[in-house]
């Protein structure tokens, strides 16, 4: 995928995303980003995965803010183009939160969506 595609299936967080991220990554040494992924499953088809990882892969786009690093690869961006990050604390729990524009249904986990 090249440049340009990439810039325009962007990926954003909020700064609520970007404070959690960075503030979880400080303590684990050796950790410098959260990724996030699609992949096939879940309970409407596709389902996010969220890993701590040490550094970029090379088909990996970053999205930074705030001393937060925030990577999802070129096949995930797919999915995920035009989505926001969220980091939600509420008396339901703690969760990051993805709004994808792609997704036209969920499902009550919050993880699983379908295009």
């Amino acid at each position: 995928m090249g440049a340009d595609a990439k810039t325009a299936m962007k990926v954003e967080m909020t700064d609520a995303a970007a404070k959690r991220i960075a503030k979880i990554v400080a303590g684990e040494p050796g950790k410098t980003a959260l990724r996030i992924s699609v992949e096939g499953g879940g309970c409407s088809g596709f389902s996010y995965k969220f890993d701590l990882v040490e550094g970029a892969n090379a088909d990996d786009v970053a999205i930074e803010k705030d001393g937060a690093t925030l990577l999802v690869d070129d096949l995930s961006l797919v999915y995920m183009g035009g989505s926001v990050v969220d980091f939600v604390d509420d008396l339901m729990g703690q969760s990051f939160q993805i709004k994808n524009p792609n997704a036209v249904a969920g499902c009550g986990c919050g993880t699983s969506f379908s295009i």
